[in-house]
């Protein structure tokens, strides 16, 4: 998030700061440990992803998560019982 609001959205990173303390109260942190890491490799072959987005699906999946807000995988696409939103598609 941080990444897109200040290259894509070219927000200056101190006004970001705040917004990431308000999601850090409002939703569940998780700690990658590495039996998270075993299981992101395991969907990353299984599901043909990088590493990194199979680490977001399975720490999504993780906090119990129904949706999984991101521009990186495909609008609507379902991996592992989560649905993928992508909120810039404008769909």
């Amino acid at each position: 998030m941080f990444v897109v609001a200040t290259r894509k959205l070219s927000i200056d990173p101190l006004e970001v700061k705040p917004l990431l303390q308000w999601f850090e109260k409002h939703f569940e942190l998780v700690v990658i440990t590495a039996p998270l890491i075993r299981e992101a490799i395991d969907c990353s072959v299984l599901s043909k992803l990088s590493f990194w987005n199979a680490l977001i699906v399975v720490a999504a999946e993780s906090a119990r998560s129904a949706t999984l807000y991101t521009e990186d995988l495909n609008d609507g696409q379902v991996i592992r019982g989560l649905r993928v939103n992508n909120p810039f598609s404008g769909g």
